[in-house]
């Protein structure tokens, strides 16, 4: 009889209080599914009715679509709102559902708070805090006193967090720390939905996986493959190389990384640096692919070499690196530099070759032939000989007149350096030579020329000190008056001092110092990431384009002069 009189009297409260409030369209009022046990107590709960669970059922309500479980309810009619306590549980649909120990319920805002070990699932996913704020209108979920969601794949924690339930995403915010087998994400703020496991993040962030770690202040990850990019001052650690750029991109599943705009690759092993405006990085065949101004800079006895070319690649491991600059290239360090079409150095041989049209000058002297090759001591790494094969031709500017030339040419040209100093010069087979000479106060004595077969030139100073001529020489010293002008040249002569790299921005042509680099999306402007998930998500289900949406960061340039991959 007790059970049946609370019945009445509910429903004659909720009938009369309904005919009080607001018009049915502007207001929605809370429900009793199942009241069980009925009291009042106005001294300390002024207006409020109180139900409390019996001996078969909870108190239920129900609210838009959305019903609530509780051991006790206090419920305001009037002013359409409940607090429950003790073992909560709201749900709404058939996926939603979360579970407290206290909530506090408004209808005509929709807003509730809950509070006391609160579990948010939907399912797939749980949210657990201390306490938790949601908005049933705008279908939203936050807390700011920490927080964790676990998924199937992720552990996410942060102080502030926010549950976009139509969405179905997560903004974490302040201490944002996400746990994977495979990796750790920490993050000012990040934005996880949690159907595709995508990740948005903004502020400092750090990807940190067994092989890699990423750096960036805005960026994007699919956390399933570990694939995303990175803007805002970026920085991966990979391969045992650093890569910096305003633009980053990684792949684990194909071992790739790529950089854009402003990048500088540091081998911590080699402790050489590339630098160029775009870049490609291949874990599995250890090489690096650079262009738009590539430069690499590695030290040679305590001296930095710059080489340059419109494509840089790196391949190989460690003790077989090789380094190739393709078109255009050029390179320069203190007292050696010099251009040709191709370079092609070879750690393992210690071999530098100048393919196609080189020259080098080795601080005042031009040297040519059809090809050039540096050899380096493979134990001291120092350098340590020249070759010029075929047409070989060296030419520096008398000192002194500063108007004749000091020449010698041969089929080949053999060098030595001492303490990476050229000191020892050999020219063989079909040797020739120009030389002004002087007595000790500087005064002309006369221009040797001599044909023979071999010449050694002794060098003091990175000028010439002595002259050695080997088998039947065939020449004189003549008086200036007595050489004409056009005798004073050998064969083949062509002096291209105005072409000598005489610091390391030489290296670089027009073309390379006004590069427009390409503009990277997201950099200035934030990105609507909620119309980059829904685009994102449309091309994972295109069967016809489904590759990775990576447009936000324009990470490869529209032109590139390409070369074969290693």
């Amino acid at each position: 009889m007790r059970r049946i009189l609370i019945f009445i009297f509910t429903f004659t409260y909720l009938f009369v209080s309904g005919q009080e409030d607001a018009p049915e369209s502007e207001r929605k009022q809370i429900n009793i599914v199942y009241g069980a046990n009925f009291t009042k107590d106005e001294a300390q709960f002024p207006g409020a009715s109180i139900f409390s669970k019996d001996d078969e059922r909870q108190v239920q309500f129900e609210h838009k679509g959305a019903d609530l479980w509780c051991d006790i309810a206090i419920f305001y009619s009037q002013e359409n709102r409940l607090k429950a306590i003790g073992n909560v549980r709201l749900q709404q649909g058939d996926s939603i559902e979360m579970n407290s120990a206290k909530l506090n319920w408004n209808g005509d805002t929709s807003l509730a708070k809950a509070w006391e070990s609160v579990d948010l699932s939907d399912g797939k996913m749980t949210l657990t805090t201390d306490t938790l704020y949601f908005d049933r209108e705008k279908q939203i979920s936050y807390y700011n006193s920490g927080g964790k969601v676990v998924d199937s794949v992720n552990v996410l924690t942060s102080r502030v967090g926010t549950y976009f339930t139509e969405l179905k995403k997560v903004q974490f915010r302040d201490s944002v720390h996400i746990d994977n087998p495979e990796y750790i994400i920490d993050s000012e703020q990040l934005d996880y939905y949690r159907v595709s496991k995508n990740a948005y993040m903004y502020g400092s962030s750090t990807i940190t996986g067994k092989e890699y770690k990423i750096y960036c202040e805005r960026g994007f990850y699919d956390t399933k493959i570990e694939q995303g990019y990175g803007i805002k001052n970026t920085q991966i650690d990979y391969d045992n190389k650093i890569i910096i750029g305003d633009s980053l991109y990684f792949d684990k599943a194909s071992e790739f990384a790529s950089a854009t705009n402003n990048i500088q690759i540091t081998d911590t092993i080699n402790n050489g640096v590339i630098r160029a405006h775009y870049a490609e990085v291949f874990k599995a065949k250890d090489s690096v692919f650079a262009t738009k101004r590539a430069v690499s800079v590695s030290l040679v006895e305590q001296d930095s070499l710059y080489m340059h070319g419109d494509t840089l690649m790196v391949t190989g491991k460690t003790e077989s690196r090789i380094l190739r600059a393709f078109r255009n290239a050029k390179f320069y360090k203190t007292d050696l530099s010099g251009k040709c079409d191709s370079i092609h150095s070879e750690e393992k041989t210690g071999i530098t070759q100048l393919i196609r049209n080189p020259i080098l000058w080795n601080v005042n002297n031009q040297i040519t032939g059809d090809s050039i090759h540096l050899i380096s001591d493979l134990e001291t790494e120092k350098l340590d000989s020249l070759k010029v094969l075929e047409n070989a031709f060296i030419i520096s500017l008398d000192t002194i007149s500063k108007t004749g030339y000091n020449q010698a040419k041969g089929k080949d040209l053999f060098g030595k350096f001492i303490e990476n100093e050229l000191k020892i010069i050999d020219l063989v087979k079909n040797t020739e030579v120009i030389y002004y000479m002087y007595n000790d106060d500087q005064e002309l004595i006369g221009i040797d020329k001599t044909i023979c077969s071999k010449i050694r030139l002794l060098m003091a100073n990175n000028d010439i000190e002595d002259i050695t001529f080997f088998v039947n020489p065939d020449g004189d010293i003549f008086p200036e008056t007595d050489l004409p002008l056009e005798s004073r040249k050998l064969k083949g002569f062509v002096w291209r001092g105005e072409e000598r790299i005489l610091s390391k921005d030489d290296i670089f042509d027009e073309d390379d110092n006004n590069i427009e680099l390409v503009k990277i999306r997201g950099i200035e402007n934030p990105i609507d990431i909620d119309a980059e998930e829904e685009e994102r998500s449309k091309n994972e289900n295109d069967p016809v384009n489904n590759i990775p949406n990576t447009k936000a960061i324009v990470s490869k340039p529209t032109s590139i002069k390409k070369v074969q991959k290693p």
